[in-house]
């Protein structure tokens, strides 16, 4: 049974690592990455603690994924990109560009996300996994979303 869950969660990470934006594996900077979005995209910004940090932010990780996957649509709709930091991964200039404001990241917290607007504001912080309906809600009463919607 649990080597069926395992694998399950194993298999359902390599799903969320081909969709989701990772920092890890690019050369540019946090900091560089959210001002190319600005403008552009929305930006949910997720941090966790991964197994090798302890805590339980790997498995508010994994349910915040898994909610989102299951709404890739209305995430598209939104111009919404989701950028994934696991606490194991993170580079040290990174970590100290999160820690100052506006993100405040409090270094020993198992997890928090963070929405950005396009204007590169924060618009909400998260302390837990959110559910994706009231991120949508959030950002469909934006004025700059509500400008989008009359377009379509």
């Amino acid at each position: 049974m649990l080597t069926h869950l395992l694998m399950t969660l194993m298999a359902l990470l390599l799903v969320l690592t081909l969709r989701m934006e990772s920092i890890a594996d690019q050369r540019k900077s946090l900091k560089a990455i959210l001002a190319d979005k600005r403008d552009h995209r929305r930006v949910l910004l997720i941090y966790g603690r991964d197994g090798s940090t302890g805590g339980g932010g790997q498995q508010m990780l994994l349910e915040q994924q898994e909610n989102l996957i299951e709404h890739e649509a209305g995430l598209q709709e939104r111009d919404m990109d989701v950028i994934v930091l696991t606490a194991s991964e993170v580079p040290e200039p990174d970590r100290q560009f999160l820690m100052a404001a506006p993100f405040k990241l409090v270094p020993s917290a198992d997890y928090m996300a963070w929405l950005i607007g396009k204007d590169g504001g924060i618009k909400k912080v998260y302390t837990k996994p959110a559910p994706v309906n009231n991120i949508f809600a959030l950002i469909d009463g934006m004025p700059m979303r509500q400008q989008e919607m009359k377009k379509q």
